[in-house]
């Protein structure tokens, strides 16, 4: 066995360790036993070179080394000090604004380090605080609500937020930003974000600006519900938002669309490699952004050796060591769930797609072919997920994505160039507000067009049975669908 398959296994069974115990919660004094024993057998079996038995020894010592890596991680949530505080009354606290604020139309979200703990503070829309500010809360301290249609405790536990403060009285302490090279670079990153937000905003009235916004910066928090309705009812929500799904899909277009222009392979990967990293610093370079690209970056890199089985382990190594940093992305993080699932989809349904499509337009629309098989396959390995965690499916998604798609890179390429220079000069945002313009028009006329009720279709109570049957019926499809028409290439 090779040791790239061997390394394949060790981290699929150190993800398979940490999905076991996150469902399924194990006594660890049965783990030191089973340690115990699992060493013993390891030793045994290198002593009488078994290779087979050895590997999978390190498999079962990999999987029970994500299983504690969980219970750490628990370990370190029940044990947090502030959290302690929760629901004991009003207390005061001191602390600095760790992150952009969340400013909403009436209100805006804080997220603030208190020493080594975070919590998420909601408060007025006035007066603004910035990134770095100290200051002094004074309130009452809770534990995030579970609700029956959200868990608001379990999406806040992959940020490493366990307590929050609703309202409390703020006063700012101090203004005077103390830097490292992190700090000051990250304040400098989101000046810019503003400095581009607004620019925006002074050359579009809604609902252009929001969508821009949205697309750009990956700013939705504005959108008005009619907006998202829309969004959501035509499939094209994902556009709006920093999401791994997002960030793999453009990843793909830009690869087809640099090798349509002429470029050669590798510098098509590498190129889309720095705009997808440049978009996210612009976008503030948030966490969720920083793991979309590190999977993008990933599935570019995996693209380069071409082969089924090399890229499939690569996203799965890239996998297990985001896991490792924070095991609690797996369960609680959709994002996370999704880039992968369409990198998988991606790799292992396109190009039989590719294949079939082919036949159809008989190589006349490359392209076109290209866009609408990454698009396809990604929809049909997330849409499993969707449905669970979201309770509905846009019944029109795979036409809307097929029409507006093609049209992304230019609205990223003119949308970024005109808030850069719409930033700089009033004058020069004007020379590419009419193109901007007619780009977001035309997507604003395709969600109108196709934004009916109808075309969305609610489901509820989604088990957790079904999302292991659909995965088992994608995978057995794929399988049967690579047999028959994909190339040989693995």
């Amino acid at each position: 066995m090779s040791p790239s398959k061997i390394l394949f296994f060790l981290c699929l069974s150190f993800v398979a360790g940490i999905f076991l115990e996150s469902v399924i919660k194990i006594p660890q004094v049965f783990l030191w036993d089973f340690l115990s024993v699992i060493f013993l057998a390891i030793i045994i079996f290198l002593l009488i070179k078994k290779d087979i038995l050895t590997i999978a020894g390190f498999c079962l010592l990999f999987l029970v080394i994500g299983i504690l890596r969980v219970q750490i991680s628990e370990f370190n949530i029940a044990n947090d000090k502030l959290s302690k505080f929760n629901g004991k009354g009003q207390i005061v606290l001191t602390g600095m604004v760790s992150d952009e604020p969340d400013v909403r139309d009436t209100s805006q979200k804080i997220k603030v380090k208190v020493s080594d703990s975070l919590i998420l503070v909601t408060t007025k829309r006035y007066p603004e605080y910035q990134y770095l500010d100290k200051i002094k809360l004074t309130g009452k301290l809770e534990t995030p609500m579970v609700a029956d249609d959200f868990n608001y405790k379990d999406y806040l536990l992959k940020d490493h937020i366990y307590s929050v403060m609703n309202f409390p009285k703020v006063d700012v302490v101090s203004q005077e930003h103390r830097y490292d090279v992190f700090s000051y670079l990250y304040e400098k990153i989101l000046f810019l974000k503003q400095k581009l937000n607004q620019s925006i905003q002074d050359n579009f009235l809604p609902p252009h600006s929001l969508i821009l916004e949205g697309i750009i910066l990956g700013n939705n928090k504005n959108m008005t519900q009619d907006l998202r309705d829309k969004l959501n009812n035509t499939g094209l929500r994902f556009l709006t938002a920093i999401s791994g799904v997002h960030v793999i899909i453009l990843s793909a277009i830009l690869i087809s669309l640099m090798l349509f222009l002429g470029l050669r392979r590798n510098h098509a990967f590498y190129f889309s490699i720095i705009l997808i990293w440049f978009y996210i610093v612009i976008t503030g370079f948030t966490a969720s952004g920083i793991r979309a690209a590190t999977m993008g970056s990933i599935f570019i890199f995996a693209e380069v050796f071409g082969r089924q089985n090399t890229s499939s382990r690569t996203i799965v190594l890239a996998a297990a060591l985001m896991l490792l940093q924070n095991p609690l992305l797996l369960i609680y993080d959709v994002g996370f769930q999704l880039s992968f699932m369409a990198c998988l989809g991606i790799i292992y349904l396109k190009p039989s797609i590719n294949y079939l499509l082919k036949i159809l337009f008989k190589e006349r629309l490359k392209k076109l072919v290209d866009i609408i098989s990454v698009t396809f396959t990604a929809q049909i390995f997330t849409l499993p997920i969707m449905i669970y965690n979201f309770g509905s499916v846009s019944l029109i998604s795979p036409i809307t994505n097929i029409l507006i798609l093609p049209v992304m890179p230019w609205i990223l390429s003119f949308g970024f160039i005109f808030s850069i220079m719409g930033a700089l000069s009033k004058f020069l945002g004007w020379i590419l507000f009419v193109p901007c313009w007619i780009l977001i028009a035309y997507f604003l006329k395709v969600m109108d067009l196709f934004s009916q009720p109808w075309m969305a279709k609610p489901i509820t109570n989604v088990s957790w049975i079904w999302l292991l049957i659909s995965y088992f019926v994608i995978g057995l499809a794929t399988w049967f669908l690579n047999e028959k028409y994909s190339p040989k290439i693995v």
